[in-house]
């Protein structure tokens, strides 16, 4: 288990607004830590705020009419919140998007090598696409074979691996377990957890899928309607009481139903 309290924070965000078109407000003071080596879990319901936590961290939010308008965002001590988002990419951070994004009409194959597009060492480039088909065997099987006619899954291995492919620091990891059957969610994350274990890659994932975040994570953060609710070392968050109910659908008596929402919003202390 990592200790997050004796490792160095790599990626520090410090109480970010978003706000989208000049008016929506959808990040309302955002603050936290990702500890250099570790596996964090951003969670929360659709529309939290992950995507645009991450976004803000990659600095995408231009193409879409958002902006970070007050705190700071810092990389490694360095403030990195106006950076071109190649920039990022060259210091070591990565974000797997939400949906995959694959290049349909290119081989699964061609498609891992798009990530090591910006290296220098072309001579490595071999060795590390031996080392992601060590992670994912199947995409050997599938290597010759068009994205396009790939399953989800496989996707998202590539997605996974081309981003591996840029010798990656950081990866932030977007809703890796969305529209996956749970026998391949937990095959996701195992990778996820050996590649931070024997590859040294941080981990900044965005799931709405709370259990198996928190089982494979060091540390969690919890988002509602853009704010941090909750934070805390994941096993703590997994024998919270209120986010036993709320998130993993659990309580004391036994499963609990999401449709009760107005018991939900009466016990929802952290927000008092």
């Amino acid at each position: 288990m990592l200790d997050a309290a004796k490792t160095e924070t790599l990626l520090e965000v410090n109480n970010i607004e978003v706000i989208y078109n000049h008016v929506i407000l959808v990040l309302k003071g955002v603050s936290l830590h990702v500890p250099k080596g570790g596996i964090t879990a951003l969670l929360g319901g659709n529309g939290a705020g992950k995507t645009t936590t991450l976004k803000a961290i990659s600095n995408l939010l231009h193409s879409e009419r958002g902006e970070v308008t007050k705190g700071s965002i810092h990389y490694r001590g360095e403030r990195v919140q106006d950076l071109d988002p190649a920039a990022l990419v060259k210091m070591g951070v990565i974000q797997v998007m939400e949906g995959r994004h694959c290049f349909e009409h290119l081989t699964v194959e061609e498609n891992l090598l798009t990530g090591a597009y910006t290296r220098a060492d072309t001579g490595q480039i071999g060795a590390d696409l031996d080392m992601v088909y060590t992670y994912f065997p199947r995409l050997k099987e599938r290597r010759k074979s068009q994205a396009g006619y790939t399953s989800g899954g496989e996707q998202q291995m590539v997605a996974i691996g081309r981003a591996l492919m840029s010798k990656p620091e950081t990866i932030l990891l977007d809703e890796p377990s969305m529209g996956l059957a749970p026998q391949l969610v937990e095959q996701i994350f195992e990778i996820v957890k050996a590649v931070n274990e024997k590859e040294g890659v941080t981990f900044l994932l965005a799931e709405q899928n709370t259990n198996v975040a928190l089982r494979y994570a060091h540390y969690g953060y919890i988002l509602e309607s853009g704010r941090v609710v909750m934070d805390g070392p994941a096993k703590d968050l997994r024998e919270n009481p209120d986010v036993k109910e709320f998130y993993l659908g659990m309580s004391d008596e036994g499963r609990k139903s999401f449709r009760d929402v107005r018991s939900y919003r009466r016990r929802k202390r952290w927000l008092a």
